[in-house]
């Protein structure tokens, strides 16, 4: 569940791009190597926490070819959204390959979400498109993420209260079902001139499994529900460091999320983990 509407993501997108030295041009390379780490206050998955809205730390790496091809990863901790299992921690592998297409590009890849040391049921791939470009200072980018059936989005529990009696010992109300996902989405980023600030915005589609998948999650818990992101990144002057806020918020309303308690709530004080939240980050690229 790759992080999307934090500094994060946009310091690694920012970071791919090729660089061009002042004055004499260097000759570009073959293999490029970029990434990032980030501290985040909260990690949002599409508008849903992961972290229990607590601290997260993030981290990528991607390996980039001249002819557009490439591969990275990209890691998180998490808690309190069902139970992943193993080290709580998330581990995304991506692929694909990133052509010019007027004055934009598009970008076609997969990615395969797992959890280390958790139930391999909870895994599931997800291929992607990406159109992107410029409109004057302004950069945008929409996409299309579809998963196609697997058991990590089927409707496993009908309920919250039957993923808990999973938990201790009970049956699944569907177990092995299997359903696929589709999500859509658009990110607009622009640059304020003579400052060092990045306005940002996001807005999503999702449509997938009304329930609880294997260990009592899932990536669209409603079913069908929206998710949008505004903020700003201010890079810090002499340093790879990028400092960040958004405020986050879902279409999801605390009755319609009612029968996936206490699954779907803070572990905390049991207050929706899909609600308002403001998201306050730090980042190096490199």
């Amino acid at each position: 569940m790759k992080l999307s509407f934090t500094v994060a993501g946009a310091a690694l997108l920012l970071a791919t791009q090729p660089a061009f030295a002042q004055g004499e041009t260097d000759p570009p390379k073959e293999i490029t190597v970029t990434g990032s780490v980030a501290l985040v206050s909260d990690y949002r998955f599409r508008g849903v926490s992961q972290s229990d809205e607590e601290i997260a730390v993030q981290g990528g790496l991607t390996v980039t070819h001249s002819s557009g091809v490439y591969a990275g990863t990209w890691a998180s901790n998490l808690a309190g959204w069902g139970t992943f299992g193993g080290s709580n921690t998330e581990l995304d592998l991506y692929a694909g390959y990133k052509v010019p297409v007027g004055g934009g590009a598009i970008d076609v890849g997969l990615t395969w979400y797992m959890y280390p040391g958790g139930s391999d049921k909870t895994d599931f791939a997800e291929p992607y498109v990406k159109l992107s470009g410029t409109i004057g200072p302004v950069s945008l980018l929409a996409g299309v993420a579809y998963a196609p059936k697997q058991e990590a989005l089927g409707n496993w529990s009908f309920t919250g209260a039957n993923a808990q009696a999973v938990l201790a010992g009970g049956a699944y109300d569907n177990a092995g079902d299997k359903e696929d996902n589709l999500y859509l989405w658009g990110d607009a980023n622009a640059g304020m001139p003579g400052t060092p600030l990045t306005l940002k915005a996001h807005i999503g589609y999702s449509d997938g499994n009304p329930g609880l998948g294997p260990n009592g999650t899932s990536v669209a818990p409603t079913g069908k529900y929206c998710d949008w992101m505004l903020g700003a990144d201010m890079a810090i002057k002499g340093t790879p460091l990028t400092v960040g806020v958004a405020y986050t918020d879902t279409d999801i309303g605390r009755r319609e999320s009612a029968y996936l308690l206490p699954n779907f709530s803070s572990t905390k004080d049991g207050s929706t983990i899909a609600g308002a939240q403001v998201v306050f980050s730090v980042s190096a690229a490199f």
